[in-house]
């Protein structure tokens, strides 16, 4: 008789939401040690993505290799009131045994709703036959407030259509994201009580930078500081081992002033957050598709890091950050955009543009607080079934 197990069969939906892809669970499905936070529910995940892989493939598991498609997804009913589910992310390192749990993905936010009610997580009563059907998300992650406008064709989930989005190659339906009071923590938008700060990095520089909680915690830095423009590619960027050290090393230092970490070295287990980017004016280029993208299309460009690597486009939760920096007059980003008031920014970015809105209100002494940040995605389902994983993966 084999001395090795048959594989666990356990049932997933493979999503793409956005620009980001993952593995989706109902948390009912997962093995009853796997349904609860611990070291067997980061051992499943890691297993089912393909990690830690040396060789930076994942060619043994559910993984694209990228940050933006190395994702696991738990959806389960919320017993909370005024919510439908609840959405708990883990982004997994490639090449390393870590599920980091720390923040969201806000791409993939726009595939939950979608995947609700596929699952039947919803209240029949709260699902239309047509039109938009609204879901009430609570992301665990971060403890806020999502919403999700899913289109409804026929009692079921309309997927396909003509909503184009810049980083995904085919049109589908579009699903508006509501991000509400997106302030990370305790209401803390500028964990530092600055609008910008004299970050010293030790070994690289000082920089004035803007750090801001709202969507992700993120340290917006000026393109011109770091000697680009804000039109890089990932090539450029991702191909320089020593830039890519730098920007490290500035986000680690980023961590410490906005007290996510105690410690410098604390940085290398916190891989999701924060995220570092970089901002500059509005500048005509061409976008890793090849379609160009003139000035006079956008407010600005940014480009940001995620896990290590210049994204290849825009992470959601990014994006909440740059719609809420842009808004607040003072800040790297709305200066970058051209500075006054505003409720919206169209950014460009390494695969195209984005535009995102923003609510947010001066209060006393400074203090400012954002109401919601709304921005358009899709999402559909690539595959559902179940995914097999070999018994010992622990």
């Amino acid at each position: 008789m084999s001395a090795f197990k048959p594989q666990q069969k356990i049932r997933a939906t493979y999503m793409r939401g956005g620009t980001s892809k993952g593995v989706f669970f109902n948390v009912a499905d997962l093995p009853p040690e796997a349904q609860v936070s611990g070291p067997a529910r980061d051992a499943l995940c890691l297993r089912v993505i393909g990690s830690p892989d040396p060789y930076g493939k994942h060619t043994d598991g559910m993984g694209g290799a990228t940050s933006s498609t190395s994702k696991v997804v738990l959806v389960s009913k919320s017993e909370r009131p005024g919510h439908d589910v609840d959405y708990l992310f883990g982004q997994i390192s490639i090449d390393s045994p870590f599920v980091d749990w720390s923040g969201n993905c806000g791409n993939l936010s726009a595939a939950v709703g979608p995947f609700a009610i596929a699952e039947g997580l919803m209240d029949a009563a709260r699902v239309p036959m047509e039109g938009p059907c609204e879901v009430r998300i609570w992301q665990a992650n971060i403890e806020k407030t999502l919403l999700n406008q899913v289109p409804m064709s026929g009692g079921v989930v309309q997927e396909t259509g003509d909503f184009e989005l810049d980083g995904v190659t085919f049109p589908a339906a579009e699903v508006p994201v509501d991000f509400l009071d997106p302030a990370d923590g305790e209401g803390a938008l500028f964990p530092t009580g600055r609008l910008v700060d004299r970050l010293e990095v030790p070994g690289v520089g000082t920089f004035e930078a803007t750090m801001i909680n709202s969507g992700i915690p993120t340290i917006f830095l000026r393109a011109t500081e770091l000697g680009y423009t804000g039109t890089e590619l990932q090539d450029a960027i991702n191909n320089d081992a020593e830039a890519l050290a730098r920007f490290e090393t500035i986000r680690a230092h980023g961590a410490l002033a906005m007290g996510l970490i105690q410690d410098v070295s604390e940085a290398a287990t916190r891989q999701h957050t924060p995220k570092v980017a970089f901002v500059g004016p509005a500048t005509t280029y061409a976008a890793s598709s090849g379609k160009a993208v003139d000035a006079s299309s956008v407010d600005l460009c940014v480009r940001a890091l995620s896990m290590g690597k210049l994204h290849h486009a825009m992470m959601g939760t990014a994006a909440v950050a740059i719609a809420t920096a842009a808004v607040i007059p003072g800040t790297l980003v709305n200066e970058a955009a051209g500075g006054g008031e505003r409720d919206s920014v169209t950014f460009g970015h390494p695969s195209g543009t984005l535009r995102v809105g923003a609510e947010a209100t001066a209060g006393a002494g400074g203090n400012w607080a954002v109401k919601r940040v709304r921005m358009s995605r899709s999402a559909r389902i690539l595959m559902e079934g179940w995914v097999r994983i070999p018994s010992d993966h622990g």
